[in-house]
């Protein structure tokens, strides 16, 4: 069933006008009528089941029930992405949403080939949009946060100290892998942190240490920059889940 996030505060009476961006979806995508049943979501937890009173001035729905959100992870992945070439990010954005990733952030490094520059509010306005569509697809109980600047590495590991844990993949490591890391782990905040193209360089991978980022292996293949945040973010959910 279709799901639209909505702010508490929208909610007057029982009922809620949905406008804008999620009015047109409604009307023109869906062709909803009078009567049929859409779900809401406030961003905090609790889903709405709604059914649509009238469609002449925006999308008047009246809350039929009400009840706590159960798709999101207890565990809360950061995503720290080196920046990748082409449209990467928009696939990587929203494939870890789908995942559950709870925020995404964007990572200069060393050896990233892309530098947004002047680009970068749109870019990130756009991976914000890419990340709420993804959310709404795939059910989500909230709308993941994109970090709203590219942060240096060192800015990320820094900022990473502060989880409950956080991990870097990373193909010279051979003893440590996710399991041994999702052992020794105890929190609900975990940060992974995904290289560009080029991967880490050796500098970034011991300042990432000395801030208490495990590297891990992921196997004998070397993955993709946008298969590995995916493949790091569904097996660590697996297994801590």
């Amino acid at each position: 069933m279709p799901k639209f996030f909505i702010n508490r505060e929208d909610i007057s009476r029982g009922q809620v006008l949905i406008s804008g961006e999620d009015e047109k979806h409604i009307k023109t995508v869906l062709r909803a009528r009078e009567g049929e049943e859409i779900t809401l979501c406030d961003g905090m937890g609790m889903d709405y089941q709604c059914r649509i009173l009238s469609l002449e001035r925006g999308v008047l729905a009246e809350i039929i029930s009400e009840m706590p959100c159960e798709t999101e992870p207890k565990t809360k992945i950061t995503l720290y992405q080196g920046l990748p070439k082409a449209d990467k990010m928009e696939w990587i954005i929203q494939k870890c949403v789908e995942l559950g990733v709870d925020r995404i952030v964007a990572v200069s490094t060393e050896r990233a080939i892309v530098k947004l520059d002047k680009k970068e509010g749109k870019k990130l306005e756009r991976w914000q949009k890419i990340a709420e569509a993804a959310a709404k697809q795939s059910g989500r109980g909230k709308i993941p946060e994109i970090c709203q600047r590219v942060l240096k590495f060192s800015e990320a590991v820094t900022e990473a100290a502060e989880l409950d844990g956080a991990l870097i993949p990373y193909e010279k490591e051979q003893e440590r892998g996710l399991r041994q890391f999702v052992t020794g782990f105890s929190g609900e905040s975990v940060g992974i942190f995904i290289g560009p193209e080029g991967g880490f360089s050796e500098e970034e991978i011991a300042l990432a240490e000395e801030s208490g980022v495990l590297p891990v292996t992921l196997g004998k293949r070397i993955l993709r920059t946008e298969t590995a945040g995916m493949v790091t973010t569904a097996l660590l959910l697996y297994e801590l889940e």
